[in-house]
C-alpha cells in the first residue's frame, strides 16, 4: 500500500540520518563479521516477488522501488540523506514554476544516454510522459493534467497544465513519477502494448544500473552502466533473490550471503538486531504511516461521537511501544511524517475510557461486536489489532481480529463498505509528499484510498483550495476536518528498519524519505 504528494517545493536545511551500530549481544552464527565482498557484487533480497512488473510507468507498489528508482530517472528527485523531502536536480539541471502552478519550464542536462546507447533529448519528455498516459496504469494521474510538451532545443522543455497543480513539482520527483524512457526503444519494442512485455525483463532507463534479470518469484539482478553520466556505482552487479520466509531471509544475512534486509523486518527480529553489535542498524527518516480507519458504516460507528469515543478509549503510547520500538513513534500529525512543518495538522486525542465505557454500557447486545482488521501482509499490524482487541474488550466490548488480502481491502474502495471490518490497522506512505494528493486520495469521495468511505465537505474544499494556493494552511485545516469525523487515526510515524553487514558504506546517503524499502545502490560502496 501506499499513499500521495507537497505543492511547495520543501525547504529547509539537509539533516544526516542517524545510523548506530547495534549493542552488545550474540548471535547464533557467532561473532567474527562477515567479511566485505572482493568481487563488487552486492546481494540483496527481496522478500517475497515484488508482485509487479518493474516497469515505471506499471509499478506502483513498495518492494521493487528497488529495481526501478536504480534503473530509471525522472527529471528531478528528492535529495538522499535527509529527513525532508528537498527537491533537487537529476535529468533537469534547473526548472522554474509560474505563479499559478501551470507552467513548468526546465533546462536538461546534457551528455546523458540512454541504456540503448540513445541520447536523452527533450524529445525524451513528451515520449515518456505519452507513453505513461497510454500504459493508463495507477500512475498515469501525475500526467493526466498535461495540455502540452514544448521543446526548444534538444535541452529545454517547457510543460503546461491544463489547471494549477502545486503538487506537480513532486509527481516528477517522487519515486512513482514519470520516468524517461528511450524514445527509440518504446518505438522498437512497442509491439500492441506499447512495450510493456518488453519492460517485464528489460529497461529503458538512464539509470546507473540496467537490469539483466527479473524472474518472477525467483531473481532480480542489475549490473552498473558502463555510460552512465554521472558517478560510476562501486557495485558492479546486484543480485536480488526473492526469498519467500522472513525466518530464511534473516538466516541467510546472519550467515553473511546477503548485505543487507532493508524492509519488512517484524518487531521481534528487530529487537534482535537492536543487541546485536556483529551488525549495523539503521532506523531512517519515512513518510511511512500506521493508520488506523473506523468504518463510518457499521453499528454503532454510524455516529462520529461514537468514533471519537473508540479512539479515545485506546492507549496509543502502549500499542506503539510495543510495536515499534527501535523505529517508529507516536504520531503527531493528521498527515504522514516529514510531509507539512509540525505547527501544521497537529493531532491530538486524549487516551480517556470513560466515553466509551458509558457509551458500551448502553448498547443492545448485539451492538457489542467490533471487528478489527490488518493486512495479512503486515504481521506488525497483527500485533497492533491484538493490542486494540484487548484495549476496547477493556472498555465492555466483544472485539475479533481477522485478516484480510490487500486485493480484498482495496475492493472496499467505492463500495458501501459493508464487508469491511469496523475498524482496520494499515500501513501505508504517500506516492509523494504532496498534502494534497494524500488528502485527495484518502478522503475525499470515492478516492482509492479511502477505503472505508468517509468523507466530508470541509475536507473536499480545503483540499481544493491547497492545490492551487500551495498553502500549509488549506491542508492543514483539510487535516483537521478529516480528524473531527473519527474516521482516521494517525497512529504511528514508522521509519525504514534497515540492518546491514558492518563493510556496508553509506547507507544513510543512500536512503531517501519519500522512498521507502529502498536505497540509492550508485551511493553504497565496501569498506
Amino acid at each position: 500500500m501506499k499513499f500521495r504528494p507537497l505543492g511547495v517545493l520543501a525547504a529547509g536545511a539537509a539533516v544526516l540520518l542517524v545510523a548506530s551500530a547495534c549493542g552488545g549481544g550474540s548471535n547464533s552464527s557467532g561473532g567474527t563479521p562477515n567479511a566485505a565482498p572482493t568481487d563488487k557484487v552486492l546481494h540483496l533480497s527481496f522478500l517475497q516477488d515484488p508482485g509487479q512488473p518493474p516497469d515505471p510507468d506499471i509499478f506502483y507498489a513498495g518492494q521493487g522501488l528497488l529495481l526501478t528508482t536504480n534503473t530509471y530517472e525522472g527529471l528531478l528527485q528528492y535529495k538522499g540523506g535527509s529527513a525532508k523531502p528537498e527537491i533537487e536536480p537529476l535529468l533537469a539541471t534547473e526548472w522554474t514554476e509560474s505563479p499559478d502552478h501551470k507552467v513548468f519550464t526546465l533546462k536538461l542536462r546534457e551528455g546523458v544516454k540512454f541504456h540503448d546507447g540513445t541520447p536523452f533529448t527533450a524529445d525524451a519528455v513528451k515520449a515518456s510522459f505519452d507513453r505513461r498516459a497510454a500504459v493508463n496504469q495507477g500512475p498515469a494521474y501525475m500526467v493526466s493534467d498535461i495540455e502540452s510538451v514544448t521543446t526548444q532545443g534538444d535541452h529545454a522543455v517547457t510543460i503546461t497544465l491544463k489547471g494549477p497543480n502545486s503538487a506537480f513539482l513532486d509527481y516528477l520527483a517522487c519515486p512513482y513519477g514519470p520516468r524517461m524512457l528511450s524514445p527509440e526503444g518504446l518505438k522498437k519494442n512497442a509491439g500492441t502494448d506499447n512495450a510493456q512485455q518488453y519492460l517485464t525483463n528489460h529497461d529503458l532507463g538512464t539509470g546507473p544500473y540496467t537490469l539483466t534479470a527479473a524472474e518472477v518469484g525467483s531473481r532480480y539482478a542489475l549490473e552498473a552502466f558502463p555510460d552512465y553520466w554521472g558517478a560510476k556505482p562501486y557495485f558492479e552487479k546486484v543480485e536480488i533473490p526473492v526469498i519467500t520466509d522472513v525466518s530464511a531471509q534473516q538466516l541467510q544475512f546472519n550467515n553473511g550471503q546477503i548485505a543487507a534486509i532493508l524492509h519488512d523486518l517484524p518487531s521481534s527480529a528487530v529487537g534482535q538486531y537492536l543487541n546485536d553489535s556483529k551488525y549495523s542498524h539503521y532506523s531512517l527518516p519515512t513518510m511511512m504511516s500506521n493508520i488506523l480507519y473506523v468504518n463510518p458504516k457499521k453499528g454503532m460507528l454510524t455516529d462520529a461521537a461514537n468514533r471519537n469515543a473508540v479512539l479515545q478509549a485506546l492507549d496509543i503510547d502502549t500499542i506503539v511501544k510495543q510495536t515499534y520500538f527501535g523505529r517508529g513513534k507516536v504520531a503527531e500529525q493528521v498527515y504522514p511524517p516529514n510531509m507539512l512543518p509540525t505547527e501544521f495538522a497537529k493531532q491530538s486525542v486524549p487516551h480517556d475510557t470513560s466515553a466509551l465505557t458509558k457509551l458500551v454500557a448502553a448498547l443492545p447486545p448485539d451492538q457489542k461486536s467490533l471487528t478489527v482488521g490488518y493486512d495479512s501482509s503486515n504481521p506488525d499490524n497483527q500485533l497492533v489489532t491484538n493490542l486494540i482487541q484487548t484495549q476496547l474488550a477493556a472498555a465492555g466490548l466483544n472485539v475479533k481480529v481477522q485478516s484480510y488480502p490487500t486485493s480484498e481491502i482495496f475492493g472496499w474502495v467505492g463500495t458501501d463498505a459493508s464487508t469491511a471490518p469496523d475498524l482496520v490497522a494499515l500501513l501505508g506512505w504517500p506516492d509523494a509528499p504532496s498534502p494534497y494528493t494524500w488528502g485527495h486520495i484518502s478522503w475525499d469521495p470515492g478516492a482509492g484510498l479511502n477505503y472505508l468511505g468517509c468523507t466530508s465537505p470541509p475536507i473536499t474544499d480545503a483540499l481544493a483550495k491547497g492545490l492551487v494556493s500551495g498553502s500549509n494552511q488549506d491542508f492543514s485545516d483539510a487535516g483537521a476536518a478529516a480528524l473531527a469525523t473519527g474516521c482516521w487515526l494517525n497512529v504511528a510515524d514508522v521509519d525504514d528498519f534497515m540492518v546491514t553487514q558492518p563493510w556496508l558504506k553509506g547507507v544513510e546517503q543512500a536512503h531517501v524519505v519519500t522512498n521507502p524499502n529502498s536505497l540509492r545502490l550508485a551511493a553504497l560502496s565496501a569498506g
